[in-house]
């Protein structure tokens, strides 16, 4: 008796409303309890605070000052935003380009995602294996944009090309990654290839968590076919899956910048594939004006929690 009303006193504070004591209590209790993963976690809590959480904290009032890293930062207000939006016209291109990017290569890539991982999950172990690594390679090869590079060549002697001359569709070289009207299209195209990374590899991962008899007790209720499961039983039990990879596709959707200026190079034709965060990178690094960039590093940032507030209210449903 006295070890069931001890239970009822721990659980109970997770089921009702709680005071900020209590609150505090509980969680303290939990702490304690799972100290070990709190140990295991350390250190990659200390690198991500110390070179990820500072930096960001430090930029976001460093957007308002003008630095050169060569003098102290001095403080000029909002006018690094009033330079963006009213007299830079680069960065007004950067944010159609983005945007752009953000459309086509957000949610498509999400869906890819999500229907390769559905799809490989239902293959033998060994091909499960084998295909994983296939799609998640992409997202690690360093010299992915070499091959590119190879498939859209200007000349004769591009993959791209020569199979084209070679069907007849075309009997001239296309400059594919230096012609306006081209350029953006090719680079849309590498950036759904390698998109599918750490979200393809948390779908896999949520596809793998799913409690078997689950579809048993489907099938018992009335569950017809494979659509039916994926709807009532597949999304549903991988919220967490499906919200954390879709954080990771606006992570990286609004931050496209290495594929085009590995690709189309820098700058790309008349800005064709030029992002905001392109933008950022030529203030940042190549003239050296800190406060500038942090700018439009603080412009990028509140789109980015604002589409991932949007998210979360959508597949909030599916979170316990």
């Amino acid at each position: 008796m006295a070890e069931q009303t001890a239970k009822k006193e721990i659980l109970l504070p997770s089921e009702r409303k709680m005071s900020r004591k209590e609150k505090r209590d509980y969680t303290l209790h939990e702490m304690k309890r799972n100290y070990m993963c709190y140990v295991m976690l350390a250190p990659f809590m200390i690198f991500f605070l110390i070179f990820t959480v500072i930096p960001v904290i430090m930029s976001l009032p460093m957007g308002f000052t003008s630095f050169d890293m060569a003098s102290f930062p001095k403080w000029v207000g909002f006018q690094n935003f009033y330079t963006l939006f009213l007299d830079d016209d680069v960065f007004m291109k950067a944010i159609r380009t983005t945007l752009i990017f953000a459309i086509f290569t957000g949610p498509l890539s999400y869906v890819m995602s999500f229907m390769l991982a559905w799809l490989i999950n239902e293959l033998h172990p060994t091909l499960k294996t084998l295909f994983t690594l296939v799609f998640y390679a992409p997202s690690m090869a360093g010299n992915i944009y070499f091959v590119w590079q190879l498939i859209f060549s200007g000349d004769q002697y591009g993959y791209l090309n020569a199979f084209l001359m070679e069907l007849g569709f075309t009997y001239a070289a296309k400059q594919w990654l230096t012609d306006g009207t081209l350029v953006l299209g090719c680079v849309i195209v590498v950036q759904l290839w390698v998109s599918m990374g750490a979200g393809f590899l948390a779908m896999r991962a949520g596809f793998q968590g799913i409690d078997k008899s689950m579809y048993e007790a489907g099938a018992i209720e009335g569950i017809k076919n494979r659509w039916q499961e994926l709807l009532y039983i597949t999304i549903p039990s991988m919220g967490p899956s499906l919200m954390f990879a879709a954080v990771m596709q606006i992570v990286s959707a609004f931050t496209c910048d290495i594929v085009g200026r590995t690709l189309a190079g820098f700058p790309s034709t008349d800005y064709k594939v030029h992002t905001i965060m392109t933008h950022a990178f030529d203030y940042g690094w190549v003239r050296y004006e800190m406060g500038y960039s942090a700018a439009i590093c603080f412009v990028l940032f509140v789109v980015m929690l604002v589409c991932n507030n949007l998210v979360g209210k959508v597949l909030g449903k599916y979170i316990d």
